[in-house]
């Protein structure tokens, strides 16, 4: 590894119970650092990032069009009732955070209590107050529902999916992901990886879809994904950031950070649990300082 000095980063993470983390810089791992044996932890929303690349598989095989409706997408699961904003509102709207929903759904604290077990229908039966791309608005449906389409016109749950195309090349066994009470996979969230596993996700992104040497993904799906979309701070179910820089960002802490500019990865799994001004800090240790 190469010689620099974290100390300073590592009084800082224990304090803000970052659990691990890695840095990796012209394709050398130069800092390496645990605070416990490594293990599988829900990533939480930075799954989302995950259902991203899955869509962008989805598209490259001709599965899914962006452009296509999602009331044809979704014929058999829409309300009685259907608006204008859901009347024109595409698969690509998905993954934007800019559906046209007032609130979020579907969210954690939420899932466990609806009496409806079917959350396509559930989730379509929600208001769209705002035409398409709109209004920013942080919620899960958008996620979920493209991970519902993959499911569906793949043929197989999202693990199954991406196993081949994505979780076997970068050495990733099979993982355990969240599911909805009928049996689908959850794409907004739950999925469980060790911090070596989404580092390497996060070096899949720097490399632009590719992985030792073979081109996996579209270069050009992951530059949308990391590209603002119609706004500022979101890409395609991927955070932006200073200094050009995209994330999977999940609640607590999970992070993989991609750097182009510095042809690095910072990677952290956390449980900081004390409110979201100390995941502010560890964001700002990670752009701002290492």
């Amino acid at each position: 590894m190469m010689e620099k000095d974290f100390t300073p980063y590592i009084a800082q993470a224990e304090r803000l119970r970052v659990l691990g983390a890695n840095v990796t810089k012209d394709g050398e791992l130069i800092f390496r650092w645990r605070s416990e044996g490594e293990c599988r932890r829900n990533i939480y929303s930075a799954t989302k990032s995950f259902t991203a690349c899955a869509m962008g598989f989805a598209v490259q095989e001709g599965l899914i069009r962006l452009d296509e409706k999602l009331t044809d997408a979704f014929a058999d699961d829409l309300p009685q009732s259907i608006g204008e904003n859901l009347q024109r509102a595409v698969v690509r709207d998905l993954l934007t955070m800019r559906l046209g929903q007032p609130h979020g759904f579907l969210m954690g604290d939420q899932r466990p209590f609806y009496a409806e077990d079917d959350w396509t229908k559930l989730s379509l039966a929600q208001p769209f107050d705002d035409a398409p791309c709109e209004r920013f608005v942080y919620n899960n449906v958008g996620p979920y529902l493209a991970g519902i389409l993959i499911q569906r016109r793949s043929g197989c749950d999202l693990v199954q999916y991406l196993t081949p195309r994505l979780f076997a090349p970068l050495g990733v066994k099979r993982p355990t992901w969240e599911c909805d009470p009928l049996g689908h996979t959850f794409g907004a969230g739950g999925l469980f990886l060790t911090l070596t596993e989404l580092h390497r996700f996060g070096l899949f992104c720097l490399n632009r879809g590719a992985w030792n040497g073979k081109q996996l993904l579209d270069p050009a799906w992951i530059d949308a994904c990391a590209a603002p979309q119609d706004g500022e701070h979101y890409g395609y179910l991927f955070w932006r950031g200073e200094f050009n820089s995209f994330r999977a960002d999940g609640k607590y802490g999970q992070l993989s950070v991609i750097l182009p500019e510095k042809n690095a990865v910072v990677t952290v799994v956390s449980e900081c649990r004390d409110g979201e001004g100390l995941t502010q800090m560890i964001h700002q240790i990670i752009e701002r300082h290492l």
